[in-house]
C-alpha cells in the first residue's frame, strides 16, 4: 500500500478553509485547518480513502459556491421548461407565420405575442430557483410580463383597420397573468380557468375576423384559428399537464422584493416643515378673525327685523289665481312625446355574435335588408326592440326569439328547438324549412308563413289576438290558404267538468 507523506509551511491559512477541508489536487494531501488556530496539520492516508476524500470535497464546493449555475441549467432542462419551448416553436411559430403574410399592425402585435411567450418562459426558469414572494415582491418579480401586456394592450387602442385583430390578440395575451396565481384567495381563477376565460374574452372579436375574411382573405382565418390554437388548446393544455395548481416556488432560493421608494433617483426631497413660531401665529389670527366675523354675522342678524327684505306676495302670484298652473298637459307635450320612436330610446343599433353563440339583433329601425348568412345549429338569434324591419336568417340555426318588436319581419330556414314571440305587435314570420314549436306570446297581430317542411309544427299561443296562419294549398298552383287562430273562448260545464270550445262566428 503507497502512502504518501507531505508537509506545508503555511502562516495563515486560505480565507474559506475555516471549519472545512482543504485539498492540493497536484499532491495527494489532504490538510486540516480550524478557525481557533493556524497550524498545520499532515497525516498519510492510503489511496481508497484518498478517493473517497476527493469525492466529498467536490460536494461540498458545489453546495459552497457552484449550485446556481447548476440550478439554471438543470431548470431549463426541465419537462415543463422543455414543453413550453415545444408550445413557443410550435403554436407561437405557427401565428407568426401568418401574420407575415398579412404584415402591418397584424404582424406588430404578433411580435409583442412572441416577445410576451419569450419573457414567460423566463419567468418559468427563475421560479425553480426563487422564494415564493409577497405582494409587492410579486408586482417586481412580474414586471417584464406586464410590461408587454401593457404594449398590446396600447397598441390595441390604436386607430387600425385591424381593430378586431388587434383586440383580440391583446385579450387573449392577459391569459399569461395565470402565473400569478398564488392560492385560492389571491382574488383570481385557476390557472386553467383564467386561460379559458380570457380566451372567451377574445373570441368575441376573433370571430369577428372569422366573419368578415371567410370568403375574402385565407391569411385572416389562417391567423384567427392558429391563434385559437395557441391558447385553446395550446396554452390551456400546457397548465393542465405542468401547473395545474399554479407554479411551484422554491423553498431555499433567493427572495424578491419590491424596491423601496427612497432607492428611486431624482425623487423630490419633503419640504421641510414651517417654524413653531410661524405655524402657532397663523393659526391663532385665523381663528380670532373667524370668531371676529361670525360673531358681526349673527349681530347683523338680531340687529334686523325677522321679516325684513322678504317680498310680499300678492293675489294674481299666489298658485291658485295663476293662469298658466291649469292642471292640465297642453297637446303640444303629447304631439312631441309621440314623434319619438319607442325604438330610439334603447341604444345603438347591433347585429352581431357574441361570444360565438348567440346573435344579437337589436335597436334595428328602417333596415329592410338585415341578413345573417353564417349560421351553426349551436347557435340562437334573439331580436329585441325593432320596428320596421326585416331580418333574413340563412342557414339552420338552435332556437330564434323575438322580443318587444313592431312591424316586424322575420324569414328563416330551420329552426332546432323553437321560434318565439314574444311582447311584439304587428309580426310577419315566414318558416321556409322546419320548425318543431312555433309559441306566440303577448302578441297583437302576428301573420305567419308556413312550408310544406314545417306543417307539422306545434304553434302554441297565449294572450296572443288576430294570429293568422298561412300554408300551402294543395294545388301548387294555388294561392296559399289563410287560417286564423282563435283567441276568444266558451268554457262550458258538461258532465262535471268544464270544456273550452273557441268562439265560432257564422255568417250569410
Amino acid at each position: 500500500m503507497t502512502r504518501v507523506t507531505r508537509t506545508i509551511t503555511c502562516k495563515k491559512p486560505p480565507a474559506n478553509a475555516q471549519n472545512r477541508l482543504w485539498r492540493f489536487k497536484s499532491q495527494k494531501t489532504v490538510i486540516f485547518f480550524t478557525h481557533k488556530t493556524t497550524d498545520l496539520f499532515t497525516e498519510t492516508m492510503d489511496e481508497k480513502l484518498l478517493k473517497r476524500l476527493e469525492v466529498a470535497v467536490v460536494r461540498l464546493e458545489s453546495l459552497s459556491g457552484g449550485s446556481q449555475p447548476q440550478t439554471v441549467a438543470s431548470a431549463s432542462s426541465e419537462p415543463s421548461i422543455v414543453a413550453f419551448d415545444d408550445l413557443i416553436a410550435e403554436c407561437v411559430g405557427k401565428v407568426s407565420a401568418a401574420a407575415e403574410k398579412i404584415g402591418g399592425h397584424v404582424k406588430d402585435i404578433t411580435n409583442v405575442v412572441s416577445d410576451a411567450f419569450r419573457v414567460q418562459k423566463e419567468l418559468l426558469v427563475e421560479i425553480k430557483r426563487t422564494q415564493k414572494p409577497d405582494a409587492g415582491g410579486m408586482a417586481e418579480f412580474l414586471k417584464p410580463l406586464n410590461e408587454k401586456l401593457t404594449e398590446a394592450h396600447m397598441k390595441a387602442g390604436s386607430h387600425s383597420g385591424f381593430s378586431n385583430h388587434l383586440k383580440s390578440t391583446a385579450e387573449s395575451l392577459t391569459a399569461l397573468a395565470w402565473i400569478a396565481y398564488t392560492g385560492k384567495d389571491c382574488g383570481m381563477s385557476m390557472p386553467i380557468g383564467h386561460v379559458e376565460e380570457c380566451w372567451q374574452s377574445a373570441e368575441f372579436y376573433s370571430n369577428k375576423v372569422l366573419v368578415e375574411y371567410k370568403n375574402k382573405d385565407s391569411n385572416h382565418v389562417e391567423w384567427a384559428k392558429a391563434l385559437k390554437e395557441l391558447y385553446v388548446p395550446g396554452l390551456r393544455d400546457y397548465v393542465k399537464s405542468h401547473y395545474p395548481l399554479g407554479p411551484v416556488w422554491s423553498a431555499t432560493g433567493v427572495t424578491v422584493t419590491a424596491p423601496s421608494k427612497s432607492s428611486k433617483p431624482g425623487a423630490p426631497a419633503a419640504p421641510n416643515p414651517p417654524p413653531s413660531s410661524l405655524a402657532s401665529s397663523s393659526s391663532s389670527s385665523s381663528s380670532s378673525s373667524s370668531k371676529q366675523g361670525m360673531a358681526a354675522v349673527f349681530q347683523e342678524i338680531s340687529s334686523k327685523p325677522v321679516t325684513a327684505g322678504l317680498k310680499k306676495v300678492t293675489n294674481d302670484m299666489k298658485t291658485k289665481n295663476r293662469t298658466d298652473r291649469a292642471g292640465f298637459v297642453s297637446s303640444g307635450v303629447k304631439e312631441v312625446n309621440k314623434s319619438v320612436p319607442s325604438g330610439a330610446k334603447g341604444g345603438p343599433p347591433k347585429l352581431e355574435l357574441v361570444m360565438g353563440r348567440k346573435w344579437v339583433v337589436e335597436y334595428q329601425i328602417g333596415v329592410k335588408d338585415l341578413c345573417i348568412d353564417e349560421c351553426d345549429p349551436k347557435q340562437t338569434v334573439y331580436i329585441f326592440g325593432c320596428k320596421d324591419s326585416v331580418l333574413q336568417i340563412k342557414g339552420k340555426v338552435n332556437n330564434i326569439t323575438v322580443d318587444k318588436c313592431t312591424k316586424m319581419g322575420v324569414v328563416f330556414t330551420d329552426v332546432v328547438a323553437a321560434f318565439e314571440i314574444v311582447n311584439c305587435s304587428s309580426i310577419e314570420v315566414q318558416c321556409q324549412g322546419a320548425a318543431p314549436t312555433i309559441s306566440i306570446d303577448n302578441t297583437a297581430g302576428c301573420q305567419l308563413y308556413l312550408s310544406k317542411d314545417s306543417l307539422g309544427s306545434s304553434i302554441t299561443t297565449s294572450k296572443a289576438s288576430e294570429v293568422n296562419v298561412m300554408v300551402p294549398s294543395e294545388d301548387p298552383n294555388a294561392d296559399l290558404v289563410e287560417h286564423a287562430l282563435p283567441h276568444q273562448y266558451i268554457h262550458t260545464h258538461q258532465d262535471g267538468q268544464f270544456v273550452t270550445t273557441p268562439v265560432s262566428h257564422s255568417g250569410g
